[in-house]
């Protein structure tokens, strides 16, 4: 198997350059490194082990300053190791490699837990003068946002054991699972593809080709079904430990915190997502009108309108893209232009390479890169528009150091979503032809159905799944397959005929296990754009500029005090409204298109 689609689309040779992280795996300085961190990490310890609770300012400070500097090499070394590894799942060396960098990690962990128990057992008067004190200004944000973990917070030993144990737990079953969809093939018209090439199939205009694609997916999510019940079943089970060790009161609720936001705040927004099922139910009875289907099956839902989508080359893509940003702002633009230009892109799509599409941030010393496999659909510019989005934040975030660059995965959608806006209004009016407009609008909507309300269905997978493994223990390949086909029929409900194979498909996809509790913020980032982009289209000058500040700020401030500079309020319970109101208007104005072609 080759990367024909790639060299096609002139994406073949569009590989990233990690040598600002480390030349090679044999690197002199990625050994250096590993060495230097242990170091640092055993120096970190004799200087502070047993006297966070009585710092002052000055010593806050600099144990904040030495800290930064640890996590940052562990970082560098840990962000190198996960992206060649991400290129290529089934070579053994890479994942020796991603493995000794987990073991690593847990190794210099394990020696700076006490940091942070300390800081946590410190009074709460003193830790308040601290955290509002003018030398630790800068820092603040993370100092505040880290005392909420106070209750859920254990004794040194116990995280000792936990950070060690996770080495040979959680990292390595998602390994496993990485590795397993990896080097997974899925046999199609005779020939023998990765999930990410049969996957795109589903984007075809030819039915045929997607409903046997479907059944290539289901047939080897088939085959594999005992293995990925296992790892699923051990995860929620890893997480359930967690939890309890921890006194969260939920399954979702460690997700929040991290996420900066309150429980009763998520369960609005699924709420309200999932009350507004029938934009779903309305768009697709369209999408079934539009293509003349009798019955509108799950292998229909990303049909194009059009039959002969043409194919996108890497080089038209990329011009759309900067061009969108740089009218935005010549910053985006800039900054967006350097990925390009410094291969810090790997877009191929390769034998072993994982599935997806993500943006890493690395470490601040560094820069962000992106990852994606580009195989010249339409859907691909969105893609790239949306991963570079990620990359522009992370870019410009950095100056908030390591410990708050990193925003919480609420607002980490922001850029992303707001990037593929403004490449979707561009494309828009570049068009003249009301058919192609209504087929560019139905891929839109149906991206955005897929931001919103599908991954808030997922939420309600993963309630059902973290509920019942807790409640009655292992779950069944069966069982999880008619909680999977519950929550998607609640979705789709009668607009499309969801078939026997689907059940099966809860089964690949990854957040679940990386990253529990992950998926609903999609839905808040999309909602949170579409009521953002209207406030853009609605305001006067200096929009832009505000909007280049809010991406600067990365994770040094609450969510909300970020967002609200730009003159929205997301702690209103009506506020996903505005979003949703946003989808209403684009299936209206899809309709109104239909009509006029009619």
């Amino acid at each position: 198997m080759t990367n024909n689609v790639s060299d096609q689309t002139g994406a073949g040779n569009i590989t990233w350059d990690l040598s600002d992280l480390y030349a090679s795996i044999d690197d002199p300085d990625l050994q250096d490194d590993k060495k230097r961190v242990r170091k640092l990490a055993k120096e970190f310890a004799s200087s502070y082990k047993d006297n966070v609770t009585e710092f002052d300012e000055k010593n806050m400070k600099q144990a904040l300053h030495d800290y930064e500097e640890i996590l940052e090499l562990l970082g560098k070394i840990g962000s190198y190791a996960q992206l060649i590894w991400s290129t290529d799942t089934s070579n053994a060396e890479y994942g020796k490699l991603v493995q000794q960098a987990n073991e690593l990690s847990s190794e210099i962990h394990q020696q700076l837990v006490f940091f942070d128990v300390e800081w946590l057992a410190m009074d709460d008067e003193r830790a308040n003068r601290l955290i509002e004190s003018e030398e630790l200004r800068y820092y603040q944000h993370h100092l505040e946002t880290s005392r909420r973990y106070k209750p859920h917070i254990l004794d040194e030993k116990a995280e000792q054991v936990l950070s060690a144990k996770k080495v040979t737990g959680r990292s390595a079953w998602n390994r496993f699972f990485d590795e397993t969809m990896g080097a997974a093939r899925f046999t199609l018209d005779g020939e023998e593809l990765t999930q990410q090439e049969v996957l795109s199939k589903l984007h075809e205009p030819d039915r045929g080709l997607r409903k046997r694609a479907h059944a290539a997916l289901t047939e080897t999510f088939s085959e594999l079904s005992r293995s990925l019940t296992f790892i699923f079943n051990t995860l929620l089970a890893d997480k359930h430990t967690d939890d309890k060790l921890r006194n969260y009161s939920s399954w979702i609720s460690s997700r929040n915190l991290a996420n900066e936001i309150e429980d009763d705040t998520v369960d609005i927004l699924v709420d309200t997502v999932t009350d507004n099922y029938h934009l779903v139910h309305r768009f697709y009875k369209l999408k079934q009108s539009l293509l003349d289907y009798d019955e509108f099956y799950d292998y229909d839902r990303y049909a194009p309108l059009l039959q002969n989508e043409k194919e996108i080359r890497w080089d038209n893509a990329r011009s759309t893209v900067l061009d969108s940003y740089t009218d935005f702002h010549p910053e985006m633009g800039r900054i967006a232009g350097e990925f390009f230009d410094k291969d810090w892109i790997d877009a191929a799509i390769k034998p072993g390479k994982r599935g997806g599409a993500y943006s890493a941030s690395t470490v601040p010393s560094v820069h962000p890169y992106v990852f994606m496999n580009f195989d010249g659909k339409i859907r691909d510019v969105q893609t790239l528009a949306h991963e570079l989005g990620h990359g522009v934040h992370q870019y410009l975030s950095r100056e908030q150091g390591v410990l708050q660059a990193n925003t919480p995965l609420t607002t980490a959608e922001t850029a992303s979503v707001f990037g593929e806006m403004l490449v979707f209004q561009a494309l828009m009016r570049e068009l003249d032809d009301p058919r192609e407009k209504l087929a560019l609008l139905i891929g839109k909507i149906d991206d955005t159905i897929a931001t919103v309300f599908r991954q808030v269905s997922m939420n309600r997978f993963e309630h059902a799944i973290h509920t019942k493994r807790r409640e009655e223990g292992e779950l069944t390949t069966e069982e999880f397959s008619s909680l999977w086909r519950r929550t998607q029929q609640d979705i789709y409900g009668e607009s499309v005929t969801l078939t026997e194979g689907y059940n099966l498909w809860w089964s690949y996809i990854p957040h679940f296990l990386h990253t529990p509790g992950y998926v609903y913020a999609y839905a808040f980032g999309e909602l949170l754009v579409l009521a953002l982009y209207e406030q853009y289209t609605q305001s006067e000058a200096g929009f832009a500029d505000r909007y280049i500040e809010m991406l600067r700020a990365g994770g040094a401030d609450w969510p909300e005090h970020i967002v609200g500079k730009l003159g929205l309020d997301i702690t209103q319970p009506d506020f996903w409204d505005k979003g949703l109101t946003a989808i209403d208007h684009m299936i209206e104005q899809a309709e109104e298109l239909a009509q006029k072609i009619s």
